[in-house]
């Protein structure tokens, strides 16, 4: 089939040493080891990706494609995935004597397979899908797996996980209902990411872990994209992320600078702040620090199993994106994790999970340090459903 026109994909850029990778090849990191980003002519896509032309589309991830790099819509491998709602916290808000309207989130768990990673590992597998990878790994702490396993059998594609041994139950029987080939590891996630290397480099599979690949940060960015469309193209005052991989993190920020470009924002930006739990804060140490790479967190202890990231192979992504913004990075205790939850559900109704849960925290420990204003708009990103997670 003929490629679609509306795709502006230039190139692949590796994102330490600024070298450039042909697109329209399989890849995983670049020459230097580190992630590659896609870039696109972003002065030939400004004239088709206005605010009138996305204002006639679908409400989906898919109404970018101008910025997107799947170049035929027939390789789209979707299981209909839409516009996530900005819900808001009236009551949690003025309980901590906060603007009503101050408080939003953005509930990403109304996502196919009920996360926020059915956006990357739709991208993804399309893109592996039209390049002809026929097996893919991943390790994964629950969510990316049960994405993974979903997309992989809609895409005809096997799929291998490497899960530590503690990943919550309901995301091993997703990922098993959907067909793959689950692997238990006595570790943590990194463990896991060794073993899939290893394979990759056997021949036996292609890596999809995080940033390891190009295309899981262009369909999380979307989030972003989406966020500026749904605020009247006025971004917010600060966004919360609960960062792991940090991948949306990162997404995000290329995806507002994209939206400059094209002319769809100004430079105003949003403080970016990652958010990580006190037992895993690899990114909150290194932020403190002044470091522009995270060491290794040891003994990792968090029930926010998708932030249970000891290493991110992004980490100085992460870390540029937060300074760049005047951003900063705060870890929540356990406790506090737990409140929050509850606190969402029983005064606005909104079940978040554990690690949407963590934003909520952070932004209440933010308030009472003066590192956020009652009036400043925040949203915090709720990563999954709460349905997915043990409830007290």
């Amino acid at each position: 089939m003929s490629p679609d026109p509306r795709s502006f994909v230039t190139h692949l850029e590796c994102s330490a040493t600024g070298e450039r990778v042909a697109a329209g090849a399989l890849h995983n990191l670049s020459p230097a080891g580190r992630p590659l980003l896609v870039r696109y002519d972003l002065d030939a896509a400004g004239g088709r990706l206005t605010r009138e032309a996305l204002a006639g589309r679908p409400a989906d991830m898919w109404r970018w494609r101008e910025i997107l790099p799947v170049r035929d819509a027939a390789q789209i491998v979707s299981l209909g995935e839409s516009e996530t709602p900005l819900v808001a916290l009236p009551r949690v808000a003025a309980a901590a004597g906060a603007d009503p309207a101050a408080l939003i989130v953005k509930d990403e768990g109304r996502l196919p397979t009920g996360s926020f990673k059915a956006r990357g590992v739709a991208m993804a597998v399309s893109m592996a899908a039209s390049f002809g990878v026929r097996r893919i790994a991943m390790p994964t702490n629950g969510n990316a797996g049960a994405a993974l396993a979903a997309y992989g059998a809609r895409a005809g594609i096997q799929v291998e996980l490497f899960c530590p041994g503690d990943t919550p139950a309901v995301n091993i029987g997703e990922m098993r209902v959907h067909g793959a080939e689950v692997h238990l590891v006595d570790g943590l996630i990194d463990d896991c990411g060794a073993l899939v290397a290893a394979g990759a480099a056997a021949g036996s599979w292609f890596d999809l872990s995080t940033l390891k690949e190009p295309y899981r940060i262009e369909g999380k960015k979307t989030m972003g994209l989406e966020l500026a469309l749904q605020s009247g193209w006025a971004l917010p005052d600060v966004i919360f992320y609960p960062t792991g991989g940090g991948t949306g993190l990162i997404g995000m920020w290329k995806g507002f600078a994209e939206l400059e470009a094209l002319g769809l924002i100004g430079a105003a930006r949003p403080r970016m702040v990652a958010v990580q739990a006190e037992g895993c804060a690899p990114i909150v140490r290194a932020w403190r620090d002044g470091a522009a790479h995270a060491e290794r967190w040891e003994h990792t202890a968090t029930a926010a199993a998708g932030i249970r990231v000891p290493r991110a192979i992004g980490d100085f992504l992460i870390l540029a994106a937060v300074r760049e913004s005047n951003g900063f990075a705060i870890a929540v205790s356990e406790q506090a994790i737990a409140t929050a939850l509850g606190d969402a559900a029983r005064e606005d109704g909104l079940l978040l999970c554990p690690e949407g849960a963590a934003t909520l925290a952070a932004w209440r420990e933010a308030l009472a340090q003066g590192l956020v204003g009652p009036d400043e708009r925040a949203v915090l990103f709720n990563c999954a459903s709460g349905l997915k997670y043990p409830l007290p």
